[in-house]
């Protein structure tokens, strides 16, 4: 194994891995979770509704072949929590930044699985760049 799989690997379980963990908490009514989607006015179809897309971006980042869609699952998802952690949770939720920095390098990872997969993904949508 080369280091660039290496790397590419390691871009992969990051967000994966930060991805499911905060499922337990979605999942099972954790009251910080309770607390925070309450907060954004989301509580409880959005706790759910965001941890069931995110275990599906999570699967999908860590399986090579979807790795690209994962990846933009994440990065839609990260964008949403980003922006209600600037507009209403704040950085520190509860007195802790651990969710906004998860957010923030989930999304950075994501951001690099989009470009490293771009040209399959630019297949798949079938963006060509030309003037029909």
């Amino acid at each position: 194994m080369n280091y660039r799989n290496i790397f590419l690997w390691i871009l992969r379980l990051v967000p994966a891995v930060i991805l499911l963990q905060t499922l337990y908490f979605k999942f099972t009514g954790h009251p910080q979770s309770v607390k925070l989607f309450t907060m954004i006015g989301m509580e409880p179809y959005g706790r759910i509704g965001s941890g069931v897309v995110e275990l599906i971006a999570a699967v999908l980042i860590l399986i090579p072949r979807f790795t690209g869609y994962g990846a933009i699952l994440g990065l839609v998802m990260m964008t949403g929590a980003l922006f209600f952690h600037l507009t209403k949770i704040g950085i520190y939720f509860d007195g802790d930044p651990v969710l906004f920095i998860y957010a923030l390098i989930t999304f950075i990872c994501c951001a690099a699985l989009i470009f490293v997969h771009r040209s399959r993904l630019q297949t798949a949508f079938m963006v060509t760049g030309k003037k029909r």
